[in-house]
């Protein structure tokens, strides 16, 4: 992707951290190994990119060693947290310093050797298919290859720099394969 300078001066870096404070979006860790090393990191820039081939998009700091081992494995892994994962999420945010991130949760391995989260709520591992380096950041494009999903557990959301989790919204029907149901109208 070629990039280009905006006519406009772009705004400053606190009001746009503060716009995009109220960007919703389920907090996952994600991680490579690579010769017995590991890496993770909590991600909030994860998003799907297609549904032919599945594949998601990531975005992660170009400096730190996680992007070093996505590159030179070509694989990792994205474990989207449960509501009741908080501690993971700061542990690999670095909110306890110094620690084996990954004796935090019930971390096993997919085949490949790449990290997985066992109680996430939804677990998928890819396999690199592309990658755009900007200044700060590597966006990096997996297909995904494997998913382990825990269907009973609600994701845990990142928004206004705090953690929530979801609710049911009362009034609303709860969808089933088995049977439709129909949305509320305004009159509901």
């Amino acid at each position: 992707m070629a990039w280009t300078s905006p006519q406009r001066s772009p705004i400053d870096r606190s009001e746009f951290a503060e716009a995009m404070s109220n960007l919703a979006a389920t907090v996952c860790v994600v991680a490579a190994h690579w010769q017995g090393e590991r890496q993770g990191r909590t991600a909030t820039a994860v998003l799907s990119l297609s549904a032919d081939p599945p594949s998601v998009l990531v975005s992660i700091n170009r400096t730190c060693r996680l992007a070093e081992l996505i590159l030179a494995t070509g694989r990792f892994s994205v474990a989207m947290l449960a509501s009741n994962q908080e501690t993971i999420a700061d542990a690999f945010a670095g909110k306890f310093g110094d620690i084996d991130r990954f004796s935090v949760g019930d971390w096993q391995n997919w085949k490949s050797g790449a990290p997985r989260l066992s109680s996430a709520a939804a677990s998928i591992e890819c396999e690199l298919i592309g990658s755009m380096s900007i200044p700060t950041h590597l966006v990096i494009a997996g297909a995904v290859v494997e998913t382990k999903l825990v269907k009973e557990a609600t994701p845990l959301l990142w928004h206004r720099r705090q953690y929530h989790r979801p609710t049911p919204l009362s009034g609303w029907p709860t969808l089933s394969s088995e049977e439709p149901q129909p949305w509320p109208t305004q009159a509901d």
